[in-house]
């Protein structure tokens, strides 16, 4: 059964921030230059040198502030209300957190997460099935990293992603191929750390 982001034992997960400061990453995972916390950068690094010569990884998000946290929780709140009118406010909410993470619980606003895929040597991304960011209403479910229906290349390599994400302690969060993370409250609860170890980020990355 998968555990989505507002369910309540994400959010009775304790967090002892560890004060790790944010460190931007470097050219090699993509011209984003993503924010992430110290321990999150080094893991990806760890999982880019686990990957077949010739393959790498692209950042496209890291931290996130709260402000665009919030709004994107808002429009894709409208577009469900539009889609499932008369939608009591439990069920948009748990309907909402497949694709975007309340606030207070938030991986990308605690900079311990990352939106990533695999490009080739020239930098091409490669098919995963689904395009980055693509919504369960528009992708049929597809974008559930363990979706049926997707092509054996794409899964090849969504599993190639578990490897070496996984190999270096992220977890994926599974309505999302492309979303892995560490040190906050959702990895916390899947590997039955005591704690999360990155709390919210409140000011912006280099002031």
């Amino acid at each position: 059964m998968t555990i989505l982001l507002s369910d309540s034992r994400v959010a009775a997960v304790p967090v002892r921030d560890a004060g790790e400061a944010l460190v931007r990453l470097d050219a090699d995972f993509g011209p984003a230059r993503a924010w992430v916390r110290r321990g999150l950068g080094e893991r990806l690094a760890a999982a880019r040198d686990a990957l077949p010569a010739g393959l790498g990884l692209r950042v496209v998000e890291g931290h996130r502030p709260v402000g665009q946290q919030r709004s994107i929780i808002a429009t894709y709140s409208t577009e469900l209300r539009r889609l499932y009118p008369g939608l009591p406010d439990a069920e948009l909410h748990r309907l909402t957190s497949r694709f975007v993470s309340p606030v207070d619980v938030a991986p990308h606003v605690a900079a311990a997460a990352v939106d990533l895929t695999l490009v080739d040597p020239d930098g091409a991304e490669l098919d995963m099935g689904t395009p980055i960011d693509a919504t369960p209403e528009q992708s049929g479910g597809a974008c559930y990293y363990a979706a049926e229906g997707i092509d054996a290349d794409a899964r090849a390599r969504r599993e190639l992603l578990g490897k070496v994400l996984g190999g270096a302690g992220l977890v994926n969060y599974p309505t999302e191929w492309w979303h892995w993370s560490y040190g906050d409250r959702y990895w916390a609860l899947m590997t039955g750390a005591p704690a999360a170890l990155y709390g919210p980020v409140l000011a912006e990355p280099g002031a």
